[in-house]
């Protein structure tokens, strides 16, 4: 069995985006596959979990029930419920999703200060995520990009440290909210100012080669070369590969280590591994730590032939 059989073997959600990303398959043969994932596999399982209200867990970030305490933070809430379904591929236009979407705007609080879901947080990283979700799912979302745009720092990127005092951008907070933006950009055309604010949090992962301090090139964070699915707002070197393979930006030669730490992982039999997943509570597991994963394959593949490509 080739790698390319192995992924198609797996899930809808997985199966549409090897037609689409690395077979170029036809647009109906792709829409066919992808209307699969609100009926089938991972995306049907999570759909099933949601609450009455439209919710996951009973909470916008947290589970209702959430108290602290638990090794990790709690993933089954609604934020990073709706952040796995949207990397699932959830069709916009199903019924599931207009459902959930139009639920989830009316019901949805954020713990912070009891904020309505769509207009957003205080934590930059939350509010990126918040308008990639809102983008891909048609919700209007431009109040909270503005907020964004007046929030990122003198070295280009963002942090949601900030309000404690930090005065530096954070690997983490500014990959969530670049993928907003381009989110963003690509749906509503963006503006002058969007792209400035994409092109300048662009220019801070690349001054650091994706992974290394400015100042003395040391690998900011172990974890960054880990490769982890799903993310949620964790930053790693694939991740951010990822992001700029689907963004504007282009290939860069800063970027080239970080390509070779993906070519480097890649296994004996062409696959890679699921290095990490983030601790905390989960609906279920997708994948086990340590064995081959269709998703990182997957994605690790098409940054490769986005690269390589002459």
């Amino acid at each position: 069995m080739t790698v390319t059989d192995w992924l198609l073997d797996g899930d809808p959600a997985i199966r549409w985006q090897v037609l689409s990303d690395l077979q170029n398959a036809s647009s109906e043969e792709v829409k066919a596959e992808r209307s699969r994932v609100e009926l089938e596999g991972w995306g049907a399982r999570l759909l099933e979990l949601e609450d009455a209200d439209g919710l996951w867990d009973g909470g916008a970030c947290f589970p209702a029930s959430y108290r602290g305490g638990e090794p990790g933070q709690p993933w089954t809430a609604t934020m990073h419920t709706l952040q796995t379904l949207q990397l699932c591929g959830l069709d916009p236009a199903s019924a599931s999703a207009a459902r959930m979407i139009s639920l989830v705007a009316e019901n949805g609080r954020w713990e912070h200060d009891g904020q309505r879901y769509f207009d957003g947080e205080v934590e930059p990283c939350i509010n990126g995520r918040t308008i990639e979700t809102g983008v891909h799912f048609g919700i209007d979302v431009s109040p909270i990009v503005e907020r964004l745009l007046e929030e990122r720092l003198d070295d280009g990127g963002w942090n949601c440290e900030v309000e404690n005092g930090s005065v530096r951008s954070s690997f983490d907070t500014t990959i969530n909210v670049l993928d907003g933006l381009a989110e963003f950009e690509r749906a509503a055309g963006g503006s002058t100012a969007v792209r400035e604010a994409i092109r300048g949090g662009e220019e801070y992962l690349l001054e650091r080669g994706l992974f290394r301090r400015k100042r003395t090139g040391e690998v900011v964070d172990a974890v960054y070369l880990d490769f982890a699915f799903p993310y949620y707002w964790h930053y790693d070197v694939l991740r951010a590969l990822d992001y700029f393979r689907s963004s504007a930006a282009g290939r860069d030669p800063r970027m080239t280590e970080a390509v070779d730490l993906v070519r480097e992982k890649q296994q004996p039999d062409g696959r890679w591994l699921l290095d990490r997943i983030h601790p905390g509570r989960v609906h279920f597991d997708l994948e086990e730590v340590g064995q081959p994963s269709r998703w990182n394959t997957l994605r690790a593949l098409r940054v490769l032939d986005w690269w390589d490509r002459p």
